[in-house]
């Protein structure tokens, strides 16, 4: 089974980028087709990519488009169909708003599409750009010719996958197919908290560890600082809540958020893997207050930790956090929703052995198994047809 993957591009780090990842690590041999690579943008992840066999377009040497793929992405239909896949047997496409699903395969083939969501863009969800009038403007006239391409490129795709029951829905509603569901790959944990569990004679003290205090530790906030996330209603409630937040991620309101910050918001911009797990350690919860997130890994990455979740109540995170048991939700987008909230959260206790076994059905582990035995049943599928 010859295989390539197909990617978006490369320019930053985040939850597609670590689909991507253990795809590559599943099948090691198959070269990553990519609109562009930005190694620069990616900073000190570029090391995770700068071995593998990776193939760009030709925007990767067109400074322009490459600069300022966003508002071209009209010519998304000329990246993708440019390349020549012909030589494989599976074509395993990771593809998110620049529509890498747009490939084009033949009857000898089979393409499986990995889907994190639908170009929100296109369908009205909240963007990394605050809306305003140029934008719009500008999508009123773009927009409808890519919805047209999006819908067509995605009749092409022999399989999609969803990143979750979310996006399953959304794949249905925009592009009137189903699709089969399977998490994205986080991985796994396993904390002091967590082993201190099976001690064979497990002291008292420790045994009282187990139990979230939430007076100790800090609050933390991860992702990319853009509009969608909305990181300002964390800040706010913080402020006037007087709670320690610590801000894992950049991005372009980095600079409005600082100017909103009160004195117990701290801005660790970018932070490397190990960094983080360190951080994620020491919170006494998470605050995601993404909108309408098709997935949200965030929140898995810390229960995988034993870190109870705060989350705004849209999207892929009401797959994931079970309220009460590994975290809490608020309902509307509001600062006195967060603090409302917190404040519930604040009289608490949460088990974090409960919350790990929370975050395992999202593991790496299961992903590989679920994704691996769907890849080589519909290969083999395709050997059967041929006969």
């Amino acid at each position: 089974m010859k295989v390539s993957l197909v990617h978006d591009y490369l320019r930053e780090y985040g939850g597609a980028e670590r689909v991507v990842e253990v795809l590559h690590e599943m099948y090691p041999e198959a070269p990553l087709y990519t609109a562009f690579v930005d190694w620069e943008s990616l900073g000190e992840f570029a090391d995770k990519f700068r071995d593998w066999d990776i193939r760009t377009t030709w925007v990767d040497r067109n400074w322009l488009v490459k600069k300022y793929h966003s508002p071209l992405r009209f010519l998304t239909p000329l990246v993708w169909e440019s390349l020549d896949l012909s030589e494989y047997d599976v074509v395993i496409s990771s593809s998110g708003w620049y529509i890498c699903r747009g490939i084009v395969t033949h009857p000898g083939q089979v393409h499986i599409s990995y889907i994190h969501h639908p170009p929100r863009n296109l369908y009205g969800f909240p963007t990394g750009t605050k809306p305003n009038g140029l934008v719009h403007a500008y999508a009123t006239f773009i927009n409808p010719f890519l919805r047209m391409y999006d819908y067509a490129a995605a009749q092409r795709v022999d399989y999609l996958v969803a990143n979750s029951e979310t996006t399953r829905q959304r794949i249905w509603k925009f592009y009137r197919r189903d699709a089969e569901v399977i998490y994205p790959p986080v991985e796994s944990q396993k904390s002091k908290v967590k082993s201190q569990k099976y001690l064979a004679k497990p002291d008292p003290a420790s045994q009282d560890n187990l139990k979230f205090k939430s007076k100790d530790g800090y609050f933390l906030s991860v992702g990319r600082l853009n509009y969608a996330k909305r990181v300002d209603l964390a800040i706010r409630a913080c402020n006037i809540l007087k709670l320690p937040l610590k801000i894992v991620g950049t991005g372009k309101e980095e600079m409005n958020l600082r100017s909103i910050s009160g004195p117990t918001i701290e801005f660790l911009g970018a932070v490397s893997d190990k960094e983080l797990k360190t951080k994620y350690s020491g919170a006494k919860g998470l605050i995601f207050t993404a909108l309408e997130e098709d997935f949200g890994m965030v929140p898995v990455e810390a229960m995988n930790h034993g870190v109870p979740v705060i989350a705004l109540r849209q999207g892929g995170v009401r797959e994931t956090v079970v309220e009460g048991r590994s975290g809490l939700f608020f309902n509307k987008p509001e600062v006195e929703e967060v603090v409302e909230v917190v404040r519930k959260f604040e009289k608490m206790k949460f088990d974090r052995e409960v919350i790990v076994k929370q975050a395992q059905k999202f593991s790496k582990e299961v992903f590989v198994k679920k994704m691996g035995d769907f890849v080589t049943e519909k290969y083999r599928q395709l050997q059967s047809s041929s006969k």
